[in-house]
């Protein structure tokens, strides 16, 4: 696995590659790495013939007093497992390499970005957009795919590559989950012994509302409100539970097939989100 630091390093590799008629997919992360992450490059390899993984905490997507500064930096165990899932390059830049110091452009996705995650952490959407958009343009692969465990997140990187003809396809990988049902989440960490137990609920809770939309008994609103009496019950600090139509994350309508469930919440000093796709 080739280590690179700076963007002339990277393009020179990616540019080898192109003339050898390779063609390359990206998997963009901030580290910590877990068995989604894993699946991620996993399911990149058997798309393209080159897989680059950036590792890069992006400090433009957290909102004053979340955790940059403790946020989990394990690089010597990250770079060991890429190794080990047949990563082709791994970049891992300097907050420098990314962002100028008289930086001045940044990129949202209005609307999307002010919905639900976006409503609670203000301007952590228009940081994700931002950075992703910089690695697209650095990297400039083929595919590049992400976990849907982070659906919002998702549904604005597909956005902004479609509004800003940036020619990559965009591809969503299945949330991968601890026996339990806990969606894996680099932020997992920081839960206590009694949080962990406490946590699988949160899926618990999705499956029910699923369940009970697709019996049609009872109104959308209805399923939001017993959801978040339960989470809070088992002892959650909730942010929100929403049924959303998938395509553009608007509230569900009666008449709309393609649905997914979103929700936030916090267990302790840990925000946890999670969410479930379906078709009524």
């Amino acid at each position: 696995m080739q280590i690179v630091n700076t963007v002339s390093e990277l393009r020179e590799a990616v540019k080898i590659w192109r003339l050898a008629g390779e063609s390359v997919a990206f998997v963009p992360t901030m580290g910590n790495l877990h068995a989604g992450h894993l699946q991620l490059v996993s399911a990149a390899k058997k798309n393209a013939d080159r897989v680059v993984v950036s590792i890069f905490v992006n400090p433009t997507q957290f909102g004053v007093g979340e955790d940059f500064e403790t946020y989990p930096r394990t690089e010597r165990e990250d770079r060991s497992k890429l190794e080990t899932v047949g990563t082709d390059l791994l970049f891992q830049p300097a907050v420098t390499d990314i962002y100028a110091p008289d930086a001045k452009t940044t990129v949202t996705v209005t609307d999307l970005s002010g919905l639900y995650c976006g409503a609670s952490r203000p301007g952590h959407f228009s940081g994700v957009a931002t950075v992703v958009c910089k690695l697209f343009n650095i990297v400039q692969p083929d595919r590049a795919l992400f976990g849907l465990k982070d659906f919002q997140q998702l549904t604005i990187i597909k956005t902004m590559a479609r509004d800003l003809h940036i020619p990559v396809q965009i591809t969503g990988i299945d949330t991968v989950r601890e026996p339990s049902g806990l969606a894996m989440s680099s932020r997992n960490g920081y839960l206590t012994n009694t949080e962990k137990r406490i946590a699988p609920r949160l899926y618990q809770v999705l499956c029910a509302a699923r369940d009970a939309v697709l019996a049609g008994n009872k109104t959308y609103a209805d399923i939001e409100q017993e959801a978040l009496q339960f989470l809070q019950q088992a002892g959650f600090q909730t942010d929100y539970f929403s049924v959303c139509r998938s395509s553009d994350l608007k509230k569900a309508a009666a008449e709309d097939v393609d649905l997914v469930l979103l929700t936030a919440v916090k267990l302790g000093k840990t925000r946890l989100i999670d969410n479930i796709c379906f078709s009524r």
